[in-house]
């Protein structure tokens, strides 16, 4: 364990001299590599002499030090750039995820200390000082309260809230200095919208008050679990939760075709309820934020900081959207995309055809008359393809409303997931009872 350990710089100097020597190594990488390959005769651009395997090293294993807004800039650009960055930095950042480093037993029981007092360790029977999940704002560990109910506690790293900001504007920086990232990613819209996810997801009393927020809207619904909060025990750094069994989501690929297509197809069906009827939206898929029981056929739910109120006029605009995709109407689709914020600004037709080109292909499922086939399907890397296609124009487009690409950060995760768990889901039919609402209205 103490190789995966590291102490969280915690001052707003420590952590920029950890930005400023990255910095410089990767300067002197560029000047060695540089030597070494005109000395063979080659031409390198800069770009090649900083996409090295070592320098890629270098930035991934900075930024899982730091954790926090640095770490969260990796996982931001890993998800929504996906093509479009290298492929060996999407390699390096998608691992970022889960590879943060555990905080030493020191730096942990200090904080301990700090919020819960020098006899923090009364209420429990049991508390495991090494984590089980380490992650880019905080750690998870293992406890037992007196009573012997299990517990899972996420103790957030020290300076983490305070240093967001400058944290993200220094990976910005570096990045942009670097040439680590393509001119044609936005990189100034996923660093202003990771500053505010992460303001959010650092804030555990925000967490705990989306919890009880998802779990009212959830009710006694039996196909769900979302651990509850021990509010006494938690405060804005520390969050305390019951422990939930559960086995990793994406490994029950060998499971039987018959639940893989169930788990997928309830995961769609939360997803259109939190749209269409909580307007409460968890908007991280990432996949460890859902776990199975296979004895009780039920699916834990975890990590409620990037949840979202969705307003009535985004719900409505969507349903609109997605019943003009199904009857073909591109009209009611152009209208419907205006209504959810896009297109405010003087935009070329082409562009705007093409815009709504891409929303078509993605209702794709929608369309489908009975089970669609995810792991048969090439729907990821058409969207994919045509979302690079347009970014060659830059000129021509702006930046979609903030909600909006949470939605479809979430929309996309469950396409992932099905398509990971090679699932069949009649999404038509999911769908349908949304249809029978905008029918109603329209009459």
């Amino acid at each position: 364990m103490k190789n995966n350990e590291a102490k969280v710089p915690t001052s707003r100097l420590s952590r920029l001299s950890k930005m400023g020597g990255l910095a410089s190594r990767l300067a002197g990488n560029v000047l060695l590599e540089g030597a070494k390959q005109f000395s063979q005769g080659k031409s390198p651009s800069m770009q090649q002499l900083m996409m090295t395997p070592k320098n890629i090293g270098h930035v991934a294993d900075k930024l899982s030090q730091l954790r926090g807004a640095a770490m969260k800039v990796g996982q931001m650009l890993s998800m929504d750039a996906g093509d479009l960055v290298p492929p060996e930095l999407a390699e390096i950042l998608a691992k970022l995820r889960s590879d943060a480093k555990a905080m030493p037993h020191k730096q942990l029981t200090q904080l301990l200390v700090e919020h819960w007092g020098s006899d923090w360790i009364a209420p429990f029977a049991q508390f495991e000082l090494r984590p089980f999940a380490a992650a880019s704002i905080g750690q998870v560990h293992l406890a037992y309260l007196d009573t012997g109910e299990k517990l899972a506690i996420k103790i957030q790293y020290p300076g983490i809230r305070d240093s967001i900001d400058s944290d993200i504007d220094n990976v910005a920086s570096l990045l942009k200095v670097s040439r680590l990232i393509p001119a044609n990613v936005k990189l100034d819209t996923l660093l202003a919208e990771a500053k505010v996810q992460l303001h959010n997801e650092a804030d555990y009393h925000f967490e705990a008050e989306q919890v009880a927020l998802y779990q009212q809207q959830l009710g006694d619904n039996p196909h769900f679990i979302v651990p509850k909060v021990y509010p006494k025990l938690s405060n804005n750094s520390i969050l305390c939760m019951q422990f939930v069994e559960g086995v990793a989501i994406e490994s029950l690929t060998e499971s039987s075709q018959a639940v893989r297509d169930q788990i997928a197809t309830l995961l769609m069906e939360l997803c259109f309820k939190e749209l269409f009827k909580f307007k409460l939206l968890q908007s991280d898929p990432n996949f460890a934020n859902f776990q199975y029981q296979a004895d009780t056929q039920k699916i834990v739910l975890f990590d409620f900081g990037a949840t979202r109120t969705i307003s009535d006029t985004l719900s409505q605009g969507y349903l609109q959207l997605m019943q003009g995709a199904i009857v073909d109407d591109k009209q009611q689709m152009t209208q419907a995309a205006q209504q959810i914020g896009f297109f405010q600004d003087a935009i070329d037709p082409q562009q705007k055809q093409l815009i709504i080109d891409i929303f078509y292909q993605a209702c794709e499922p929608l369309r489908f008359d009975g089970e669609y086939d995810f792991a048969q399907s090439s729907l990821a890397k058409r969207i994919t393809q045509a979302g690079k296609a347009m970014s060659t124009q830059q000129d021509e487009w702006h930046t979609p409303p903030t909600d909006a690409i949470f939605i479809h950060r979430k929309l996309a995760g469950m396409y992932l997931l099905a398509a990971k768990l090679k699932a069949k889901v009649n999404v038509a039919k999911l769908f349908s009872v949304y249809q029978t609402q905008i029918g109603k209205k329209n009459v």
